[in-house]
């Protein structure tokens, strides 16, 4: 399906310059409309809900804050494991998790299912020092707290459903770019 929202394919091409991404899947996530797009070329192969930062946008080690641009998935946890599953520090503790699908909204962040670590390319930005994506472990992953999809609600990374987080990390390798924008 082509892309419906010209903004979205004006995102890719601003950083699609170079040959890098052209033709390549790629992952670009809008805060403002808490949206994950699968794109490839100037098609979105799948549209899904997030949630991000409850906190908001920034890049700095504690803030809980999700950052802004361009990234990498630089490893994946979680193969064949079953829904639920939890993770701490991206190692599977043997545990499942209930899954709220109400507006419940518990203190832990829990880590379920699969995770995509993300490692930032933009030096300043989201690479080295205190604004590193990949020390700060920002991940794409499932939450327990499905009810919060669609509104801010993570500590920093970017939570999906877990079936949703399921089928895109089938769908995704290591090294697909992802692109994080404000709106």
């Amino acid at each position: 399906m082509k892309l419906k929202n010209f903004s979205i394919y004006i995102i890719i091409l601003l950083f699609a310059q170079s040959v890098e991404l052209q033709g390549q899947t790629t992952i670009l996530i809008n805060i403002k409309l808490q949206k994950l797009y699968l794109v490839s070329g100037n098609d979105t192969i799948k549209t899904y809900s997030v949630s991000t930062s409850k906190n908001g946008i920034g890049s700095y080690k504690g803030s809980y804050k999700t950052p802004l641009g361009k990234h990498k998935v630089i490893s994946k946890f979680g193969d064949n494991l079953p829904i639920g599953s939890i993770f701490v520090a991206r190692e599977y503790t043997g545990r499942t998790s209930i899954i709220y699908k109400d507006s419940t909204d518990i203190e832990d962040d829990f880590i379920l299912t699969r995770i995509l670590r993300l490692r930032g390319l933009e030096t300043g930005k989201n690479l080295g020092g205190y604004v590193d994506s990949y020390e700060r472990c920002i991940y794409i992953h499932g939450t327990n707290e499905e009810g919060l999809i669609g509104k801010p609600a993570s500590h920093g990374c970017i939570r999906m459903y877990n079936d949703d987080v399921i089928k895109l990390y089938a769908q995704v390798p290591v090294n697909t770019t992802v692109i994080i924008v404000e709106k």
